[in-house]
């Protein structure tokens, strides 16, 4: 199990892409978040089997159908165990 911290730049907001982001988190079984921030960037915390988290990651690359991704910042940090579910934060 890993847990990676995303970072999605681009035109990633107003696009779907929090609520897409759940949906394919959920259809990996992964856990985490995603939220907008105040900068324009999408920010993730995934959590799950390694091969689950590079498949959400490579997702990112390309999101909806609607986000222009220009880049996908990607930390890899201790896995913690703690989400139950992937949430979109507000």
């Amino acid at each position: 199990m890993i847990r990676a911290r995303l970072t999605i730049h681009g035109d990633v907001q107003g696009v779907f892409f929090r609520s897409q982001a759940q949906q394919k988190a959920q259809e990996l079984a992964i856990t985490g978040w995603v939220a907008n921030e105040g900068n324009g960037t999408v920010s993730v915390v995934v959590e799950g089997p390694k091969n689950k988290v590079i498949e959400f990651e490579d997702w990112c690359h390309s999101g909806p159908s609607m986000a222009k991704v220009e880049k996908v910042e990607v930390q890899e940090e201790a896995y913690t165990g703690e989400f139950e579910d992937f949430m979109i934060r507000y």
